[in-house]
């Protein structure tokens, strides 16, 4: 029977001298990948830690932890996702909390002095990544530890959400319904995945980082279609248009925010020629900002709907639709993705609402929830007869003003309609009086100013005047989730002492 664990583990024997994954324009092999695959493995079994257990590991997007990460869910154990670009302390709570019996990270971590003392705390096996082929994993520290969290039976992913809106929480991804999302992301590519795999000359350009679900999905459905990638740490315009110029990809996929940094850049139009799709993800897309890039670029943009809590995607434009359909379904977020049913309710009764209407968003599919019942989202959506679905904001982020609903990416939209604003995030400041009031930050496009006052007058006139924000702060960068959403916790900090 096909599953993605045989799939990938053909992919990794057809050919081990060929180039698999290339980081900072050095390429490795499928072999040198299996080497690092077998050594954990090795070392795994020598300590007793089994199909089944959770293995804690510092995803940093290198092509050796990509293969700690591939070996870990391809021989039924559990990756728990420690973010490496937290903070020392708070990655060190991280480590302590969850208990992990082993924790897998390269040197640049180990190197963390917090890092190094929580792990010898926690007694867990510690592991470094080397990036000698030789032994490309050594121990650092023995397991002397044994109150230790360790099953995961059935679970592949132990993941955190991206606390783009509040603490971020950690979600179980069971592994089979990991393997059918990546596997059902085929018939994007019009791909057969019950036929023998075989080595791609494509690269993808890997740029999501390991730590949000969007990294571990797009490794997998690569290393499912036999193809190259080419790592990135994370997303940077120049670092991403010499990857594309030197790979010539079809396809590449970024958060919306790289739509305008690419814009704002204004890269060149020879630059990105060898693209036909851009795929985009993680956050809400402007139709007004695709219309931009394709209008620039002449590459149509196609747009993603998921979420952590659903291992991957659930629905998607395919380029037949966005042809046929692109025009009409405006906005949209693409079809129902095959085996994933979606419906929108009245959120106070439950009743389904007619098509066209606004409502709660509901899913469900064999490997949503019990495969039975719907599972309720927290997204504001409407959808059409023909199954096309359009995402309107969260159900859980209205602002109260005063007893006024405001939707803050109502308040976004406003403000990058200012053809001087490049991005824009809008949180709830608690206010005495009113209970919340909206406040926003912005960034300013390149060779351009606006002062807060300016573009306070500006939405006035788009606005209702309980939705114009109390509080506007102008920046230069957002503090970021790993998604490159911008993150509303952070912001909310900066705006609140501004």
């Amino acid at each position: 029977m096909v599953s993605l664990s045989s799939i990938v583990r053909e992919v990794l024997t057809i050919d081990p001298a060929a180039p698999a994954l290339e980081f900072e324009h050095k390429w490795h092999s499928w072999g040198e990948i299996s080497g690092i695959i077998d050594t954990l493995e090795t070392l795994l079994e020598e300590n007793g830690i089994g199909p089944g257990a959770r293995i804690g590991g510092i995803l940093r997007n290198t092509p050796q932890i990509a293969a700690v990460i591939i070996g870990t869910i391809i021989t039924d154990r559990c990756v728990v996702t420690l973010n490496p670009s937290l903070p020392d302390q708070k990655l060190a709570n991280d480590i302590t909390t969850l208990k992990t019996p082993v924790i897998v990270a390269e040197s640049a971590d180990w190197a963390r002095p917090e890092i190094l003392e929580a792990a010898k705390q926690s007694g867990a096996l510690c592991l470094e990544v080397t990036g000698n082929i030789e032994t490309p994993i050594k121990i650092i520290l023995e397991k002397t530890g044994s109150d230790f969290n360790s099953d995961a039976k059935g679970v592949g992913i132990e993941m955190l959400t991206s606390g783009t809106t509040g603490t971020p929480k950690r979600i179980p991804l069971m592994a089979a319904n990991f393997s059918k999302m990546v596997l059902d992301a085929a018939v994007f590519e019009k791909r057969d995945v019950t036929a023998s795999p075989k080595l791609s000359n494509a690269v993808t350009i890997a740029n999501t980082p390991f730590s949000h679900i969007g990294g571990i999905f797009g490794l997998f459905v690569t290393l499912s279609a036999g193809r190259k990638a080419c790592m990135l740490d994370r997303f940077r315009v120049n670092e991403f248009v010499d990857a594309i110029e030197r790979h010539q990809p079809k396809v590449v996929s970024a958060p919306p925010s790289a739509l305008r940094m690419i814009l704002d850049a204004k890269v060149p139009k020879e630059a990105l020629s060898s693209l036909k799709v851009f795929r985009t993800a993680t956050a809400p897309l402007d139709p007004n900002l695709a219309d931009q890039f394709y209008e620039t670029y002449g590459v149509p943009v196609l747009q993603n709907y998921g979420a952590t809590e659903f291992a991957g995607g659930v629905a998607g434009w395919t380029m037949a639709d966005f042809t046929k359909y692109g025009t009409s379904r405006r906005g949209s977020v693409g079809r129902m993705n095959p085996g994933i049913e979606g419906r929108v309710v009245d959120p106070e009764t439950g009743a389904p609402v007619p098509y066209g209407e606004q409502g709660l968003l509901e899913l469900r599919a064999t490997h949503l929830g019990d495969g039975t019942n719907w599972v309720k989202t927290t997204d504001l959506a409407r959808m059409d007869e023909e199954q096309f679905l359009w995402i309107l904001g969260r159900a859980d982020n209205a602002i109260i003003r005063g007893g006024f609903k405001i939707i803050p990416d109502d308040v976004v939209k406003a403000i990058e309609s200012h053809p001087h604003v490049l991005e824009a995030c809008v949180v709830a400041l608690p206010d005495a009086r009113l209970g919340q009031v909206p406040a926003a930050g912005y960034l300013v496009r390149a060779g351009h100013s606006l002062c807060a006052e300016d573009l306070r007058s500006y939405l006035r006139e788009k606005l209702s005047a309980y939705q114009v924000p109390t509080k506007l702060l102008a920046l230069n960068e957002f503090p970021r989730t790993p998604s490159m959403k911008p993150s509303q916790p952070e912001l909310k900090k900066l705006l609140e002492t501004a």
